[in-house]
């Protein structure tokens, strides 16, 4: 299922795997456009403490913050994986919005 979620330009309903090598596996779509996946899904961190800490690592490239009208996901890019966070309430998702390292790149989106 995570090799299903790779693809943006296709709907990869079929694919073929080509190498599965240390982990990482090269997944061939139904256009023929190669992906490389390391077969994992993203880690979900049930606690906002626990995220802070993950967002003050060095690896640590960007947050991206989506609205949803029942919830807030954030979720931080690190080397290895992405972790989310969701939050059901409005009020600590604003207050973990402002306790974000400043020198992070903050891309916020909104639900469709």
């Amino acid at each position: 299922s995570s090799i299903r979620s790779v693809c943006e330009r296709c709907v990869l309903r079929s694919y073929k795997i080509i190498r599965a090598h240390r982990g990482f596996i090269l997944v061939l779509c139904n256009i023929g456009f190669p992906h490389q996946t390391n077969g994992k899904m993203p880690k979900q961190i049930m606690e906002i403490k626990d995220f802070l800490l993950t967002a003050r690592r060095k690896d640590a490239k960007s947050v991206k913050i989506k609205k949803n009208p029942d919830n807030v996901k954030f979720k931080v890019r690190c080397s290895r994986y992405l972790y989310t966070l969701v939050i059901t309430d409005c009020e600590k998702a604003e207050k973990l919005k402002q306790s974000l390292p400043p020198g992070l790149q903050v891309k916020e989106s909104k639900s469709k």
